[in-house]
């Protein structure tokens, strides 16, 4: 029997990253609670590369003319909608073998908190007696929303390190509720009782993350185990997108001995080869971490280790120094954060330009032999198209792979008040997020599709560069069926050479079927045209 079941639901997209599924957040938790005296279990319903085809929910049937086709060219962005994880049915079975008497569900992303409330219900219908609450992102900036399941006993808004252990201990002694921090709850007369969200003054007072309840077996990169590391809470930058941006939440560093314990753990008992840091701004303090890139090359050169920061750094953070220093530890790739070159979208992103950081960055990457991502955002409120062209025509010049980031609304950020202000905040939490294209503002939805597209054939073009395939002529379409679907390259310069021509992006089915992406036919030439004129693209690496 256990004390306290800890879940992370199954969700449904388009797509799946394993590698930062990692319950990292409820392995923190987990260890609060162990600290606190109460036994604990992770239940990982992601942890499993089980998935199977759903129906489109449908709010989401916009998408059909941009993915409803299968697409194996180069160019392909999404096609089917998955449950990713355990069935629901599963996750019952295991809630109600676990005996616990309190259930904590993950709810971070707003888009899948339909998924967590379905898990809310399982775990009512199958163990009806364990009382459930809802912790992370979603629930603690719209707590009302979540409370109007009824199968959501508490809500506890902030971090769950510090309020997780006060509200088992609540239960399992039978005090009042009223003194428990974060918590939200529904009162004799179903008013609400809201308690403001509550944070760790101090993360280093916390004990180390219980990794060993998480599922190490599937988080493996080939040989090697995987593992997620935060080595601080909150942010000081203002992005409007970020709901970090205008949320009350301070920022906190942790300890470098503590952070480096953590790290020793997973690479010492778990066969750790990959380490993400997910850190909102990981390099932002230059002689803290300096002295945390010292450390671990002092500590685990041996191991063969790679590092990344996938939540992306900031280019003016990163100097010389710095990114020797990284490269000693282990990083292999920078995830670099642009965010676009237009001036009057970055006052309304409330981000700098930071090109000519970018630019340094990209050129000691080359220098230390380091692939590099650089993103910008697209499909934001009141933003243009032919501005996220400039920023794609920007990048693909520069020796960078161009990650293109559709805008989505996230709860308490400027962005997400701008859109309701604005009035084109999507109807559906569902929608908000960036596979589901949730805008069609001032760049519309087929327009934000097409700069995804952009996004791959600037991707693909560089590839080609890479290893020295020049660029096909442009040539007209002619009626055909590609007879090597297999081979993408050999299939991609022959999509590459009609678009050229024509401005028109094509798929191929598994039978060689070609046919029309919708798109913006007049974004694709303005794109031609200004990819010419700036002389062309960069390499990759």
């Amino acid at each position: 029997m256990t004390d306290i079941l800890l879940i992370q639901p199954p969700i449904r997209d388009f797509y799946l990253t394993a590698k930062r599924t990692i319950p990292y957040g409820l392995a923190c938790i987990a260890s609060s609670l162990i600290e606190n005296g109460f036994s604990v279990k992770i239940l990982d319903g992601l942890a499993t590369s089980k998935s199977r085809p759903v129906a489109y929910p449908d709010e989401l049937t916009y998408l059909s003319p941009y993915y409803g086709k299968p697409d194996l060219s180069p160019f392909a962005l999404f096609h089917q909608y998955r449950h990713f994880g355990y069935s629901f049915q599963h996750m019952g079975n295991e809630a109600k073998k676990s005996g616990a008497f309190l259930a904590g569900i993950s709810s971070l992303f707003t888009p899948y908190s339909r998924e967590a409330l379905k898990m809310a219900e399982t775990v009512r219908r199958f163990h009806p007696d364990c009382k459930i609450v809802l912790g992370g992102h979603h629930p603690t900036a719209l707590p009302e929303t979540v409370m109007t399941c009824n199968h959501v006993d508490f809500v506890l808004r902030g971090e769950g390190e510090v309020s997780m252990p006060a509200l088992a201990g609540a239960l399992k002694q039978g005090t009042s509720l009223n003194t428990v921090p974060g918590i939200v709850f529904r009162k004799p007369d179903n008013a609400l009782h809201i308690s403001e969200p509550v944070f760790m003054d101090t993360p280093d007072d916390y004990p180390l993350p219980a990794m060993n309840l998480i599922n190490q077996k599937f988080y493996r990169r080939g040989k090697k185990g995987s593992t997620v590391v935060v080595t601080s809470r909150g942010c000081p930058m203002k992005c409007s997108y970020c709901s970090l941006g205008s949320s009350s939440v301070t920022y906190r560093r942790r300890n470098i001995d503590a952070v480096i314990r953590e790290i020793d753990t997973a690479v010492k008992n778990n066969q750790a080869g990959f380490i993400d840091f997910e850190d909102e701004n990981l390099s932002l303090e230059k002689p803290w971490f300096m002295n945390l890139l010292r450390e671990i090359t002092h500590r685990f050169h041996e191991y063969d280790i790679e590092l990344r920061a996938m939540n992306g750094l900031f280019p003016p953070s990163l100097d010389e120094e710095i990114i020797s220093a990284m490269k000693q530890a282990g990083f292999k790739t920078l995830n670099l954060s642009l965010g676009s070159t237009s001036g009057r979208q970055l006052a309304r992103f409330n981000r700098p330009d930071v090109r000519k950081s970018l630019e340094n960055a990209l050129s000691l990457a080359a220098k230390y032999h380091l692939q590099s991502v650089s993103y910008v955002i697209a499909g934001a409120p009141f933003q243009r198209p032919e501005d996220s062209i400039s920023d794609l025509v920007y990048l693909a010049g520069k020796n960078t792979i161009a990650g293109v980031s559709i805008f989505y609304p996230s709860p308490e950020s400027a962005d997400y008040r701008l859109c309701e202000k604005a009035e084109i905040l999507p109807e559906n939490f569902s929608m908000m997020r960036s596979s589901a294209i949730p805008l069609s503002h001032t760049t519309t939805r087929t327009e934000s599709v097409t700069l995804l597209r952009l996004g791959r054939i600037v991707n693909f073009i560089k590839s080609l560069a890479d290893v020295g395939i020049p660029v096909p002529e442009p040539c007209s379409y002619t009626e055909q069926k590609v007879l090597a679907v297999k081979d993408r390259t050999k299939t991609g310069k022959l999509l590459l050479s009609w678009f050229l021509y024509d401005g028109e992006i094509r798929g191929v089915t598994d039978d060689g079927e070609i046919y029309d992406h919708e798109i913006s036919t007049g974004l694709t030439r303005l794109f031609i045209s200004s990819l010419r004129k700036a002389g062309g693209v960069g390499i990759r690496t």
